[in-house]
């Protein structure tokens, strides 16, 4: 009969070390096929796949910063059926960072240069959200998934009209943003304050205006 293994303090520190060096360094594996394979590969000129890297960087960022997210989250919840949702959506999560930094690569770009600094901050929101309590916790999931959805939405506008391949990866990303908030709240997400929601749009427009050029 085996064994379970239990993790101690300094494991869960060592295993979340390795995890954020791993997501900054751009180590992602996807557990389900890219949305973008069976997608038409349009003829971009340069100006068009300048702004379609721009907007998959910004892309990317958002996930390395859902990485930080949900691996704080995970690490401080009090309950076990919490950290448990909370590493299936970083899972999922983690699909989309190899779908955006494979796009990046065949857009002829790469991630932002910023990306450790990103993930430093998220995983501080992370965690000062889960030291709240588990629905405030799930609160921050639910307004953090409903600004990305809407955000992803308008990429799709903003995305070249040819562009299938980037839109298919945003158009996958889009639904599993709503899943995510969805059950977040299904699982007793309190609403966040109109200030938290407010600091947050204030902050996501920073790192996205940023991420499009660095």
């Amino acid at each position: 009969m085996s064994e379970i293994r239990t993790f101690n303090p300094l494991d869960r520190l060592i295993s979340g070390v390795d995890q954020a060096l791993r997501v900054i360094a751009g180590v992602a594996s996807a557990s389900r096929p890219n949305p973008a394979a069976h997608a038409d590969d349009a003829k971009l000129d340069p100006a068009e796949q300048r702004h379609a890297a721009g907007l998959m960087r910004v892309n990317h960022v958002g996930e390395v910063c859902a990485q930080a997210l949900y691996s704080a989250q995970a690490r401080y919840a009090r309950s076990e059926d919490l950290r448990v949702q909370f590493r299936q959506a970083g899972r999922e999560e983690e699909d989309h960072l190899a779908w955006t930094a494979q796009r990046l690569r065949e857009l002829g770009s790469q991630p932002s240069l910023l990306n450790p600094l990103w993930y430093a901050g998220a995983y501080a929101m992370g965690t000062v959200a889960a030291h709240l309590g588990d629905a405030r916790s799930l609160g921050f999931v639910m307004e953090t998934e409903r600004q990305v959805e809407a955000h992803l939405e308008s990429h799709m506008s903003l995305l070249p009209a040819q562009d299938a391949k980037s839109r298919a990866i945003v158009s996958q990303m889009r639904a599993d943003e709503a899943a995510h908030g969805a059950a977040a709240k299904d699982m007793g997400g309190l609403e966040a304050p109109a200030p938290v929601k407010l600091a947050m749009t204030a902050m996501a427009r920073v790192m996205t205006g940023t991420a499009y050029y660095i």
